[in-house]
């Protein structure tokens, strides 16, 4: 029996079998022996679709060791994030005008079919006596998850993030708990199904390096390795990022920043039950888990808050 999956264009399907170690003819016993996991773990509300499975395969290159870490934290962090994951019904979120501020959003063009999907980030374009960054990043998981749910392209060719810092204070970043960073990194290096390949910082304000100071010791090495600080130089970051694919605000010839988040907006509304289901059918159960229960102080256990820093 063939896996229930989405044909790939002849560019990522090179990209699956030479990157990530995909072979057509050994995909459903894999995916065979990744449910029989699931169905044997008695703590794991898991979905089991092909589609589902095989981006945790594929990010893992067919580890299916890996594949399985990967989606036990997927559902462990989302158990115990409840700022991030609790109550994710679009419209309890004051969802529609926070969207309305762009502030983290997919560009709907790549500049090949294989290059990665390009997530532009701009933490600056809120009021932060009204908004915070946890309304950031709760938004964005709601992306994320259709992403994963539709995205061949960012699940096989990866991600790139560019973050936009033009217009942050040090206001934006203050409610951002270390264990808010935690649960952010631990969720990017552990728990995605995305492959990150690199992040590029521009319009960095002074105040940022020692924030980012702290950032840093939650990342791993390979993570450390690809991100990139381009000052307020534009021009180096096209020399990575074609500057076509982006949006008119920022030179390209992608659509407006307004039309794209529009998009998105609607995309959301549009699954809304989708979203739910995603948090209140499938999680981990902490006190049927074979072995130690995890809790968010296993976990993520650092105490205090980017406030008591001294930043000049």
């Amino acid at each position: 029996m063939a896996p229930n999956i989405r044909e790939l264009s002849p560019a990522l399907e090179k990209i699956a079998r030479e990157e990530l170690n995909e072979d057509p003819t050994q995909i459903q016993q894999i995916l065979d022996q990744f449910r029989e996991w699931i169905r044997k773990s008695p703590h794991l509300r898991a979905r089991t679709d092909d589609q589902f499975l095989i981006s945790f395969l594929r990010c893992s290159k067919y580890s299916l060791e890996k594949a399985k870490q990967k989606l036990d934290m997927f559902y462990t962090i989302r158990e115990h994030s409840p700022e991030f994951f609790g109550d994710r019904d679009p419209d309890k979120m004051n969802l529609r005008e926070f969207m309305k501020i762009s502030s983290m959003i997919p560009i709907p063009t790549t500049w090949s079919e294989g290059s990665p999907r390009v997530i532009l980030a701009r933490p600056g374009g809120y009021d932060p006596d009204k908004f915070k960054m946890e309304d950031v990043m709760k938004s964005f998981l709601l992306i994320n998850d259709l992403l994963h749910e539709e995205d061949d392209q960012m699940i096989i060719a990866g991600q790139i993030n560019i973050v936009d810092l033009k217009g942050a204070t040090l206001a934006h970043f203050t409610s951002f708990t270390p264990q808010h960073m935690k649960k952010m990194t631990m969720m990017m290096q552990d728990a995605s199904p995305f492959r990150l390949k690199a992040i590029h910082y521009v319009n960095v304000p002074s105040f940022f390096e020692k924030f980012f100071n702290i950032i840093r010791q939650f990342l791993n090495e390979k993570i450390r390795s690809r991100i990139y600080f381009h000052g307020n130089d534009f021009e180096s970051l096209f020399k990575v990022i074609p500057k076509h694919i982006l949006p008119k605000e920022y030179g390209g010839d992608g659509d407006s920043m307004d039309n794209i988040t529009t998009y998105w907006e609607n995309k959301i509304f549009a699954n809304r039950q989708f979203l739910i289901d995603q948090t209140t059918k499938y999680g981990v159960d902490e006190k049927k888990r074979i072995g130690r229960p995890k809790n968010p102080e296993s976990l993520f256990g650092i105490d205090g808050t980017f406030r008591k820093l001294e930043i000049d």
